[in-house]
């Protein structure tokens, strides 16, 4: 159980990188380049107020949830056929390394080509940057895997369904949260990027207004609106369920 102290702690990095932020405002000397922290409040404001702040963090906010439940569970099938396969693994491990180095802009670019822009190519082109990093991850999980588990689930005449649930997912459940944890952080800052190129709604596609615009205010508004958004996802709901899959870890 952490400490007050070591509970406080990401409180006291927060206030530490707005100070920071507000140091830099001051020696820039400068609101157009970059505005202190206080100057966003009217600009935050007037957006909620309109509701075109919540507009456009609901549209994110879907794409990242359809793209995120989509990787994770292609990701995490393939990664377990692959961990548990040596065959399997030998045939698509080079798709892998062509995936995981191949740059989500042309991911992107190529979706809305042959698709078009549509909001379909843009959960795709999103779903397929971050399967290959779901795989990696799930296909070590598998392979970590205690063959002595598998070989009592055999002695004991399990079904299929049952060795899955009682006895290989627990050994992958910690694997399964770090998967996601890192998959939101990523799957957000691409959504940005297609809706940067090729939405007319989202987060991403005010960036881009804002940016046409020279407007630094409302680009720092939107983009911290949606930080703000995913941060609490972190907090509440990732780190909590990461503690809980792996507290058998600590038992």
């Amino acid at each position: 159980m952490q400490s007050p102290d070591t509970r406080l702690t990401p409180l006291f990095s927060i206030l530490g990188l707005l100070a920071l932020w507000t140091v830099a405002a001051l020696l820039t000397n400068d609101a157009q380049v970059l505005p202190p922290p206080w100057g966003l409040l009217g600009p935050l404001q007037q957006e909620f107020a309109s509701g075109e702040l919540i507009k456009h963090l609901g549209s994110t906010l879907s794409r990242v949830i359809w793209a995120f439940c989509l990787a994770m569970i292609l990701g995490v099938s393939l990664g377990i056929a692959m961990g548990r396969s040596p065959r399997l693994n030998a045939w698509l491990d080079p798709w892998l390394v062509i995936f995981l180095n191949l740059p989500a802009l042309v991911l992107i670019v190529l979706c809305y080509l042959w698709i078009g822009l549509t909001e379909a190519a843009a959960i795709i082109a999103v779903t397929l940057n971050k399967v290959p990093n779901v795989a990696v991850v799930l296909r070590e999980g598998a392979r970590a895997c205690d063959p002595a588990l598998d070989a009592l689930g055999q002695v004991y005449r399990m079904s299929w369904r049952t060795r899955i649930r009682h006895v290989l997912f627990p050994q992958l459940a910690p694997f399964i949260a770090a998967a996601a944890r890192s998959g939101v952080a990523v799957i957000w800052k691409i959504v940005l990027v297609v809706e940067f190129l090729g939405r007319s709604s989202g987060v991403g596609f005010q960036i881009h207004l804002y940016f046409q615009l020279f407007d630094v205010a409302m680009v720092l508004v939107y983009a911290l609106s949606f930080i703000g958004v995913m941060l609490m996802v972190e907090w509440l709901i990732l780190q909590p369920l990461e503690r809980r899959v792996s507290r058998w870890r600590r038992a």
